[in-house]
């Protein structure tokens, strides 16, 4: 029997990528509420209740709002940050533990991790466990996304040429009051005890970004080596098909990391490079922030939830 799935908020550029990919799935039937009913509370209530998994694509009030109308056994996979670090909720990015999948696939209140703290977290979180990363490491936290993470309004600022709040720089560093509402995600599973400094950027190209975070070796246990942090990520993905690092001789080639290599791609690659003379490592991930930073990844979780099993 096919599976009805709802995806409340359905205009919006994640649930319009998520509706795509699952288009022409012969075991999901897409619920939908006309454009007219989208904001009807008693039909909202129905459609999310009459589903098997409600897919949650909206503002942080009003995907609280929809859980407030679950009354049946209707599971929630929500996209929104409202739920990130909610107790009661499960993290849904199964490459953070090796139980996580597992735990994915039996919840029945799953939050999609945000774009860029999927970089973030899947760099941090195998080095604090491996006792490499101090939790109380000044961690700095540089990224640069394309337009489309920032939703609609923002596209539209980035791509309407007369609107009244277009944004017309190729770049722009935001961010600067150090209140990102990422923090407390990037915090709590990037295993940190000290909050980390996340300056996130927005650039002129629609889809794309890479998160990247230096770190200086004396701070580290024992002053490790480049390679050695290099292997412990390594170890931590290895077998994962959407989390890939390069290994040593592709670091050692790599000059440069382009934010629209994984465009188009549900996978999220790890360089880590640097200077062991000098002392400094610099830890990358690069992915496409509608793909395993958004869309792809709802899709992933949607489909552990379903029982599937690769990840």
């Amino acid at each position: 029997m096919a599976t009805t799935v709802f995806i409340d908020g359905h205009t919006g550029t994640t649930a319009l990528q998520i509706a795509d990919r699952l288009s022409s799935r012969s075991d999901i039937v897409l619920a939908r509420l006309d454009e007219s009913d989208r904001k009807d509370v008693v039909k909202r209530r129905e459609a999310i209740n009459d589903a098997h998994i409600a897919i949650l694509c909206l503002p942080d009030d009003a995907a609280r709002e929809a859980v407030s109308l679950v009354s049946g056994d209707v599971r929630i996979l929500d996209a929104s940050t409202a739920h990130r670090v909610e107790p009661g909720w499960t993290y849904g990015l199964p490459e953070y533990a090796p139980h996580q999948p597992e735990a994915i696939s039996r919840s029945n209140r799953v939050s999609n991790p945000g774009c860029y703290p999927t970089g973030a977290v899947l760099l941090l979180a195998p080095l604090v466990r491996a006792g490499i990363l101090p939790p109380d490491y000044p961690v700095t936290i540089s990224a640069v996304s394309g337009y489309s993470g920032g939703g609609r309004r923002m596209i539209e600022q980035f791509t309407t040429a007369d609107g009244e709040d277009r944004i017309s720089t190729p770049h722009r560093a935001y961010g600067l009051d150090l209140e990102h509402k990422h923090v407390p995600e990037i915090q709590q599973f990037g295993l940190l005890s000290r909050r980390p400094i996340f300056l996130p950027n927005v650039g002129r190209f629609p889809q794309g970004m890479i998160v990247q975070i230096p770190l200086h070796a004396a701070l580290l246990d024992h002053g490790v080596t480049v390679d050695e942090v290099r292997r412990c990520l390594m170890d931590a993905y290895a077998g994962r098909t959407r989390v890939l690092v390069a290994d040593a001789q592709e670091s050692y080639r790599c000059t440069h990391v382009d934010v629209d290599a994984l465009i188009g791609r549900d996978t999220l690659m790890i360089y880590v490079s640097g200077n062991d003379h000098q002392g400094q490592i610099v830890l990358t991930a690069a992915l496409d922030n509608l793909g395993k930073g958004a869309a792809g990844a709802a899709v992933q979780n949607l489909d552990l939830m379903l029982g599937g099993s690769k990840i």
